[in-house]
């Protein structure tokens, strides 16, 4: 019987390839300590209600307990969660989880009386009287830009008790997606048995035997299609809570809401979906030529990661995916690059798959120490690209975190994706600069087509998917199985067009996306990446100019709005302009990729 690729626990992972934690909190111990003392301060913030009106020395002693809380409980968390992230099995540190999720809750309640009431000052006099509340100024007039959607005291109050309750069906999704989910195995090519998981599902549908995709392809969403009544409801449960707090805070919509947290207009998002739907002429020439390509009377679901040419082996190792980033990033300076070397030696990086380690790759940390990346690293060249998308948030952390105070450190969603999305794309223009294999050149040409497939195309799908989901249950339409699967469908033909044969089975991949537990996030991919690739082109032909503007973004933190820091470094994102070039660009390298293939035999 041919030997099982198992994954390995997590005990038999070599410490050199494992996160410093201990950097965070030198043991358990040391955390639950700080845990109960952070309890105890909680107390400290019942002086302060009532009092801003009396003085403005009350209201800056309380914004600054408020950012020393904040910043404890943020590193607790943050070391809670990776915790957990590491096994997700592990109960000790569910319950971690759930205790720092408590105090969460707590701290919410015990701050709900400050909005209110700060609202009700004269902002302009109270920075008169005291010049220490300066550091907050943009915070306090931010405050009073969102007026309208704040609550009376007794209000935010109850709705701070409530958090617990909305995180409910994302913290139920994560356990069962990550740590019950079993998906059972198939016969590999060389007829090894295969295990299939969440962190290598993706490498085997880039296998280079059509059976193994389609063998994965099927037991995997085989085993969703069981779970979907469960799925739907967890994905019911997140849209209801969102709708109740945007109602509640006097919204139109969730999707309004969302994106007012960082002040982006609804005509950002929607802009984004009709740009794209105007080129998907585009996209259907890109899946023809695959089909071509690959010598297939049908292109199926599972043919969408296969790789284009079987000559150019793009097998890499962890130490060779380093070097490679580190020279893919050259560009941007010799400190960026200290710091890129900083964070391989330093331990910031869990780089591989372990039984119930969290899925898919992500940068965390917390203010004071240096930030995290979780990899469940494969060996593929998509692993390249993901170690340097997260090494791209954690230099933006870094950079933000050491520019700015705590209150400013922390950059809006809207910007997360872009310093990761530019490192990729500097990434990708190196190594097609560099190439010399015309087969080479052929796969990171397919490469970086599929960046735009996943990151422009499909995460707008995606972003298209949230939307009408959300308008439906807005208008009493019930998320059923159904309604989600034949929706989900629908956009699965409009964005792969007539030559993609859309698998029953895909209509049920809406059930995989964690980020869905994330309301309106994932928009924020597509238009990263259109960001990114007019950055990193900008840096290349600019030079010093550029690398400076560019780091003079990645150190603002949240002390601009999103859209004014894109424009600073030389992006206006208020514009549709920035993905229609995008989108032009993916035009050209389709037309690229159809000539130097053009009279060559397929692989399949």
């Amino acid at each position: 019987m041919a030997e099982t690729k198992k994954i390995p626990a997590r005990s038999e992972i070599a410490d050199q390839y494992k996160w410093a934690l201990e950097d965070l909190f030198e043991t358990d111990e040391k955390w639950e300590t700080v845990c109960n003392e952070l309890e105890e301060k909680l107390t400290a913030f019942a002086e302060y209600p009532g009092t801003f009106a009396s003085s403005a020395g009350n209201l800056l002693s309380y914004l600054k307990l408020q950012d020393e809380t904040e910043c404890t409980y943020e590193r607790l968390l943050v070391y809670a969660n990776q915790k957990l992230h590491q096994d997700m099995a592990e109960s000790r540190y569910q319950g971690y989880t759930v205790r720092v999720q408590n105090i969460g809750v707590k701290l919410a309640a015990a701050e709900a009386f400050a909005e209110p009431e700060i609202l009700e000052l004269d902002i302009d006099a109270y920075l008169e009287k005291e010049p220490g509340l300066r550091a907050y100024e943009l915070l306090l007039r931010r405050m009073s830009d969102k007026k309208e959607h704040i609550l009376s005291e007794r209000e935010e109050a109850l709705l701070a008790r409530t958090a617990e309750l909305a995180d409910t069906a994302s913290d139920i999704y994560g356990f069962f997606n990550n740590a019950d989910l079993r998906f059972g195995k198939i016969e590999d090519a060389d007829g090894q048995s295969v295990e299939i998981s969440q962190g290598n599902f993706v490498a085997l549908l880039e296998n280079n035997d059509r059976n193994v995709r389609k063998q994965a392809f099927e037991k995997y969403y085989q085993v969703y299609d069981q779970f979907k009544n469960s799925i739907a409801a967890m994905y019911q449960a997140n849209v209801k809570q969102e709708k109740f707090y945007a109602d509640a805070r006097r919204y139109s919509s969730s999707l309004q809401m969302a994106l007012d947290a960082s002040r982006i207009p609804v005509q950002v998002y929607d802009s984004l979906i009709e740009a794209v739907h105007e080129a998907l002429p585009v996209m259907y020439r890109y899946v023809a030529l695959r089909k071509k390509v690959l010598q297939v009377e049908e292109l199926h679901m599972y043919d969408v990661y296969a790789p284009l040419t079987q000559e150019y082996d793009a097998a890499v190792s962890y130490e060779e995916a380093k070097k490679l980033v580190r020279a893919g990033l050259a560009p941007l300076g010799e400190e960026y690059g200290k710091l890129l070397q900083e964070g391989f030696d330093g331990h910031w990086i869990d780089v591989y798959e372990n039984r119930n380690k969290k899925s898919g790759a992500y940068s965390w940390g917390a203010y004071g120490v240096h930030p995290y990346v979780l990899l469940n690293f494969q060996g593929r060249l998509n692993d390249v690209f993901t170690l340097a998308h997260e090494m791209g948030h954690a230099l933006h952390t870094y950079y933000s975190n050491e520019n700015q105070p705590y209150t400013y450190a922390g950059y809006r969603i809207f910007v997360a994706e872009v310093a990761s999305t530019c490192n990729e794309s500097l990434l990708m223009q190196y190594l097609l600069k560099n190439c010399t294999d015309r087969q080479e050149k052929i796969y990171l040409l397919n490469y970086f087509l599929d960046q735009f497939k996943g990151t422009l195309f499909r995460q707008t799908m995606f972003a298209e998917f949230e939307k009408k989901m959300h308008e439906a249950y807005a208008n009493g339409e019930a998320l059923t199985p159904q309604k989600l699967c034949d929706t989900y469908m629908e956009l699965n033909r409009l964005y792969f067009g007539p030559e993609m044969v859309s698998d029953p089975q895909i209509a049920l991949e809406w059930e995989r996306i964690p980020h869905f537990y994330r309301s309106f996030y994932v928009y924020q991919y597509a238009t990263g990446f259109s960001a990114a690739i007019a950055l990193s082109r900008r840096i290349l032909t600019q030079g010093e100019t550029a690398v400076s503007d560019y780091l003079g973004f990645l150190k603002g933190g949240c002390s601009k709005d999103p859209l004014q820091l894109l424009q600073s470094a030389g992006v206006d994102l208020g514009s549709p302009e920035p993905v229609r070039k995008a989108l032009q660009l993916f035009d050209e390298l389709v037309t690229e990729l159809t000539g130097l293939i053009s009279g060559y035999g397929g692989n399949r």
